[in-house]
């Protein structure tokens, strides 16, 4: 692959010649949907001649799209796809404010998970570091809006370690905070009433992990899937273990999640201080560890902002407008 610039006709395009043509139909889509998604997304126009790509736009734009073809086109050439999120990855890391667009391949490679279903990589700078201290620290907090990513990149890196042999065990927990009386009134047995407050976690798993291994791993004990209520009084040892929705716990059951951790184990606490279900003046336990554990040593903490939602785009204006409405009332409050 090489780029070249000035040969379309003008100082104001940017040729790419791509070195297997066998890869240009994935790369650049059905009925070109990517080459529209990165036109879109950057300013830029696309035109396909043969094995070459000529990109037309201003200077700096031109070079964000050849960063994001450069990625994409290097994900492929690997045996990997390139799916809309992934496009929609790419131009996150190429517009970021740091992006550095000489260096190659240097977004979706660089952040990489390997699981038995796909490789999962970074869709946005954020992510990067989150999977980064999730591989190198024993402790992690990933607090953000929803569909930043914060859980199923959590429950990935657990998968990826788990084959790799690095845990025996991974264990996903989530407060159900209906857990009392409302609870008893849905149909079925305990565990058919709680199943639907982790439905999310089993969502991720089943992601990564064929759906037969995820059975017989669930069979075996060798992945747990319960509340958080079940972790009082164990010693959770040899594990990674993932507590999802941590904004809904109380300080006193956050301090009981975290002193479960046990020898060669791994935790990560995921959730959205902005979502908080618990009873009105009831404290969070994410606010509260958050302030408590601030500078402990093999604790980090990656926060996610509305720049790195990776569902619908719709999702992503919808988190800007809820919150700029909340902004806007704190500042009517400080008036």
């Amino acid at each position: 692959m090489k780029t070249s610039k000035g040969e379309a006709g003008g100082d104001d395009s940017l040729v790419i010649a791509f070195d297997d043509n066998r890869l240009l139909a994935e790369l650049f889509g059905t009925n070109d949907r990517n080459l529209a998604r990165i036109e879109q997304g950057l300013g830029v126009l696309a035109t396909s001649r043969g094995n070459k790509l000529v990109i037309t736009g201003n200077a700096h734009a031109r070079n964000q799209a050849d960063r994001v073809f450069r990625d994409l086109y290097a994900r492929l050439k690997s045996g990997q796809d390139v799916s809309p999120g992934e496009v929609d990855g790419a131009i996150r890391l190429a517009t970021a404010p740091d992006a550095d667009l000489d260096k190659p391949q240097g977004g979706l490679s660089r952040h990489q998970i390997q699981t038995k279903r796909r490789v999962i990589s970074a869709r946005s700078r954020t992510q990067g570091t989150y999977i980064d201290a999730l591989m190198s620290n024993e402790l992690v907090f990933g607090v953000g809006p929803a569909g930043t990513g914060k859980t199923y990149l959590a429950v990935a890196v657990a998968v990826s370690m788990l084959l790799q042999k690095r845990v025996d065990r991974i264990i996903l927990s989530r407060p159900a905070v209906e857990a009392g009386e409302r609870l008893g009134f849905l149909p079925g047995d305990l565990k058919e009433k709680i199943d639907p407050y982790l439905r999310p976690l089993y969502d991720a798993l089943y992601d990564t992990l064929p759906g037969e291994q995820a059975m017989k791993g669930i069979e075996s004990g060798e992945i747990e899937v319960a509340p958080l209520a079940f972790m009082r009084g164990r010693t959770l040892a040899n594990s990674f273990v993932i507590l999802d929705e941590a904004q809904n716990c109380t300080p006193v059951q956050m301090k009981m999640f975290l002193t479960r951790l046990g020898e060669h184990s791994r935790m990560a606490i995921t959730g959205d201080p902005s979502q908080v279900d618990l009873p009105l003046g009831a404290k969070s336990g994410l606010r509260d560890a958050l302030d408590v554990l601030e500078g402990v040593p093999g604790v980090a903490t990656v926060n996610f902002s509305d720049a790195d939602v990776v569902r619908h785009p719709l999702v992503t204006r919808i988190v800007k407008a809820y919150n700029a409405r909340e902004r806007g009332l704190l500042g009517d409050g400080n008036k």
